[in-house]
């Protein structure tokens, strides 16, 4: 595992002097460790400099976003940085540094949206499971859904955003890491969703001997494709006042796709496991007289065949990125929030595309969503912006040559990032690897020997939803490797046992007061109920591969 030690050689000394006069484990010099937190202030570091250093005491800090419960932070040294590693460059990053029960290992986190701010509960959580950990501002400030003209006319700022501010990260945090335990971590890992999980597969992508271990959830991998997605569906749904459809409708469309769909797992339980065996035709909420909210009007129908296809070139037919996945249309956080919104123009995925399009392309020249050429513009936005910021490179034989363990998970109810689109870019990895051999494998290894990929039925945007949507994916969960996602990687990186599946908690499907278990499979197997048992409850269900359809 590489190391980054840089020139952190003094202080690391200076602080050592201070926690090595007890004689014993940094574990049990608190005492010590108080003055030594405010030590690292006067740390040198290559292209950055430290703001602050600071001991914060153990305290309650604010939930994070989908959670109304505080997090409780322990005692920590918090480190504040400002990376320039270009003369346009100003990258704010975060470290957090357990002052007892430290484990040993790095856990840096990722970003949502357009980020512009460290995600503090994604670096409590790490704290709370023992690990030293940062987080960045990916390079400029603001809020994650504020859009994107701090990058018009500033291109080091979207190299940035793209990958560098994260790597720039994991450097010099492991610095300062080492500098305050007087030790280097003995393990590197990352966890994202969203943009954290575009950041998680550019590390592995990009920077393969970073990180021992990763995971991407839900990832924005291919900016271009999806930001096309948003303005596609912008364009089928605002294609005029009659495409719009009303929030009120979402029930009936969600009811019509779980009674075409939801049996195909064995089990009648508002949860299609497999949305891709899924042959749902919204033609049958066609209006049959007045329009109403049990039905679709003709244009209605026309957009929202548009939103499960997805956006495809006119000339070439090809498919540019995958249509959302039917079944929890109507569900907390999800097309209400992303699609259909009140007023029409203000749902989220539009705004994402508009900027993305409006702001990073074109840079603020001019631009409107219905101009959109679906297939010269998107070409001219993957040579831009494309060529930084999209991580779909399906060559991860370094990151396994070097013994790299990635998890990847989406839900299959996530409407800001059509979850199909991991099981494109993990299809890929796999075609990849059977067609180009690695000699630093030694024999042929399958593909899933270091990447696995868990889609979750009903879940929402990283989380939420329906279903079994909790595993480790937020707030640590107790159980193990089983029920808790970092703890199953970590246990593939330090001992080599891949997860064979994970145990995802959550709520029944209209019982919301009855807790629900069940299994989340590695594609492309997927969960089926055995015919006996609690349905409720995981072990009722086994992971099986799907007959192809």
């Amino acid at each position: 595992m590489r190391t980054a030690r840089g020139s952190g050689g003094l202080a690391a000394i200076t602080v050592a002097a201070l926690l090595g006069s007890a004689g014993g484990p940094i574990q049990a010099q608190q005492a010590a460790i108080q003055p030594a937190c405010e030590v690292l202030a006067g740390l040198k570091l290559p292209r950055a400099s430290v703001v602050s250093a600071q001991s914060a005491p153990a305290e309650s800090i604010a939930a994070a976003v989908g959670s109304s419960l505080p997090i409780a932070v322990p005692a920590r040294c918090v480190v504040k940085l400002l990376a320039r590693p270009s003369a346009d460059s100003e990258i704010g990053v975060e470290i957090w540094l357990p002052l007892t029960g430290w484990n040993g290992k790095y856990l840096q986190v990722g970003n949502g949206g357009w980020s512009g701010a460290v995600v503090a509960p994604a670096l409590a959580y790490a704290v709370q499971r023992g690990y030293a950990t940062a987080g960045t501002d990916d390079g400029h400030s603001g809020s994650m859904s504020g859009g994107a003209q701090w990058a018009v006319g500033r291109p080091e700022k979207l190299i940035d955003f793209s990958y560098r501010a994260v790597h720039e990260t994991a450097l010099l945090a492991r610095q300062v890491v080492n500098a305050f335990y007087a030790n280097d971590a003995r393990r590197s890992y990352f966890v994202g969703c969203s943009t954290g999980g575009r950041q998680a597969l550019m590390a592995a992508q990009r920077f393969p001997e970073v990180f021992d271990g990763i995971i991407a959830g839900a990832p924005a991998s291919n900016m271009t494709g999806l930001q096309a997605a948003g303005v596609w569906n912008e364009q089928a749904l605002l294609k005029s006042p009659q495409s719009a459809i009303p929030p009120a409708k979402l029930r009936a469309i969600q009811r019509a796709a779980l009674k075409a769909c939801d049996r195909t797992d064995g089990l009648w339980d508002g949860l299609i496991e497999n949305p891709r065996a899924c042959r749902f035709d919204p033609g049958t909420l066609k209006c049959q007289g007045p329009d109403g909210p049990q039905c679709l009007t003709a244009p209605q129908l026309a957009a929202l065949r548009r939103v499960y296809a997805g956006p495809g070139n006119p000339r070439t037919g090809v498919s540019i990125y995958p249509g959302l996945s039917p079944g929890t249309e109507a569900v907390a956080g999800s097309w209400k929030d992303w699609l259909v919104a009140t007023p029409p123009e203000s749902a989220r995925q539009f705004a994402f595309g508009n900027a993305f399009f409006g702001q990073l392309v074109r840079e603020g020249t001019g631009w409107s969503f219905r101009d959109l050429d679906f297939d010269t513009d998107i070409d001219a936005a993957y040579r831009k912006v494309g060529v930084l910021m999209d991580a779909v490179s399906p060559d991860l034989r370094s990151f396994r040559a070097r013994g790299g363990k990635l998890i990847q998970y989406h839900g299959w109810g996530d409407a800001a990032i059509a979850p199909g689109s991991s099981v494109d870019y993990y299809e890929q990895v796999r075609g990849f690897f059977a067609t180009y051999p690695d000699a630093r494998a030694g024999e042929a290894r399958a593909v899933e020997d270091f990447y696995r990929l868990f889609m979750v039925p009903g879940m929402a945007h990283c989380g939420g939803g329906v279903g079994p949507s909790d595993f480790g994916n937020g707030a640590p969960v107790a159980g193990g490797a089983e029920h808790d996602i970092v703890v199953a990687l970590d246990r593939w990186v330090e001992r080599g046992v891949a997860p064979e599946y994970l145990i995802g908690q959550g709520v029944t499907v209209g019982s919301p007061g009855k807790p629900l278990s069940r299994p989340i499979c590695p594609y492309p197997r997927v969960a089926r109920y055995l015919g006996r048992g609690e349905p409720t409850d995981a072990t009722s269900f086994s992971c099986v591969t799907p007959v192809p359809q």
